[in-house]
């Protein structure tokens, strides 16, 4: 179904005339500027859907874009489910090999949608305090899985963020694999001002990323908000451009440099790099032996061996599906 939107999407047929002649299915020798315009200006959400649009800038990379400008990307009810059937899709789609993540209009997102959520936190069904705080717990981790299945995805997640990235945007954000950011762009946990613990991934998530834990403290209990700058030296960010066609267009050489290589390589590094974060030294390298006792029998490892010594890039070879 999700390769069905894509090759009926107006802007897919728009990459096409551009991209021919070049290798399209690794991503390569993709004009990244006149794509990142294009990627900036999508006409509307992409049925199903009504809050992402999705589109295909070469074969092998997916641009997933929060798609309520008018909203300012606010998080609605629509939103926490479509993300959840996207990047399940995304997860088993073997043309994909890399995801983009951005945000259409003015700025990435504002958050939650409080008009359209609060009912259900503030008005829970049940019929008495242990009912109704299961039915709580119940819709929290159904929450939780619309981020947790950005990093349970395969394929390596890039996110380019402008403007601003509010509340449930940092509990996303820090799902992602490799985060980027414009020069105006801000972060803010913003759910201690609205009279709540952040409970869908950053206060678990962001002391991984920063490293710092008086830092992290200092924005989830402050709410204050955090600029470019000190994003990209605190590590929240790896790379600041100065406008979000430069990000977009940054984000699709990353997308295209990651797509080039061996997917059987990436997946497996993304799923080890996971797997060590939360595991032991010692956990980590029996974990990485016991998976490259298998990985390491394909094809892809001597077709990258043979690019080596012909001293050339891996994205000359053409790698299976994965």
């Amino acid at each position: 179904l999700l390769k069905l939107r894509l090759e009926v999407s107006s802007l897919s047929s728009a990459y096409s005339t551009k991209i021919k002649g070049g290798n399209y299915a690794l991503g390569l020798q993709l004009p990244s500027q006149t794509v990142a315009r294009a990627m900036s200006s999508l006409g509307g959400a992409t049925p199903p859907y009504t809050t992402l649009a999705i589109s295909r800038p070469t074969e092998s990379i997916t641009h997933v874009e929060l798609h309520r400008p008018e909203k300012r990307n606010a998080m609605n009810s629509a939103f926490w489910s479509e993300m959840v059937t996207c990047f399940n899709e995304l997860s088993e789609d073997a043309q994909c090999r890399v995801v983009v993540v951005s945000g259409a209009g003015k700025l990435f997102t504002a958050g939650i949608d409080l008009m359209d959520m609060m009912n259900s936190v503030l008005q829970p069904e049940g019929d008495d305090t242990a009912r109704i705080s299961w039915g709580i717990k119940k819709k929290i981790k159904k929450l939780q899985e619309t981020f947790s299945v950005i990093e349970k995805c395969p394929k390596p997640v890039v996110v380019a963020i402008h403007g601003a990235c509010v509340g449930a945007g940092v509990d996303m954000i820090t799902a992602c694999d490799i985060r980027l950011c414009t020069q105006d762009a801000w972060f803010q946990v913003k759910e201690v001002d609205i009279g709540l613990a952040a409970d869908v991934g950053t206060l678990q998530r962001l002391p991984k990323v920063i490293g710092s834990q008086s830092l992290v403290n200092e924005l989830a209990l402050t709410a204050r908000k955090m600029y470019a700058d000190e994003a990209k030296s605190s590590g929240l960010v790896s790379r600041v451009f100065a406008d979000k066609e430069a990000m977009m267009a940054g984000a699709l050489e990353i997308a295209g440099e990651i797509a080039g290589r061996s997917p059987v390589a990436v997946q497996g590094t993304k799923i080890n790099l996971i797997y060590a974060r939360n595991h032991s030294v010692a956990d980590g390298l029996d974990y990485i032996a016991t998976w490259n006792m298998s990985m390491l029998q394909t094809e892809d490892l001597m077709k990258s061996a043979q690019a080596a010594l012909e001293k050339k890039s891996p994205k000359t070879k053409t790698y299976s599906k994965l």
